[in-house]
């Protein structure tokens, strides 16, 4: 009888703490002019994917779009616009920093979003 007991409450006890560690994900598209080709593509999947809390990065420059899911106990949609902004990529109401869109490969400049330029 004492072993069914603590069989019984063993298994609360795992049962409670497993769904106490599920982790809320949100998903978001990101609009983001500069991605060209291939080449941008590969850069920001690569570079997004070591962000803190981001668990899948999938860009599309056909769409000129970065569609990204992340923890939202880890990080925001703040941090990750401004991880691409620090790129040199425009996301969405965030402009690209002037010196990491200079440093850009010339493919992945987009004309229209260019921020070295004054208006």
């Amino acid at each position: 009888m004492k072993t069914f007991i603590f069989a019984i409450f063993t298994l609360i006890a795992f049962s409670n703490s497993s769904l106490a560690q599920q982790k809320t994900i949100q998903k978001a598209v990101i609009q983001t002019p500069g991605v060209q080709d291939e080449a941008c593509k590969t850069r920001i999947d690569n570079f997004l994917k070591h962000e803190y809390g981001v668990s899948s990065v999938k860009a599309d420059y056909k769409r000129h779009t970065v569609t990204v899911t992340w923890y939202t106990d880890r990080t925001n949609i703040e941090n990750i616009k401004t991880a691409l902004a620090n790129m040199g990529y425009d996301a969405d109401d965030v402009t690209a920093d002037p010196d990491a869109y200079k440093r850009l490969p010339a493919p992945c400049r987009h004309k229209a979003a260019d921020p070295t330029k004054k208006s």
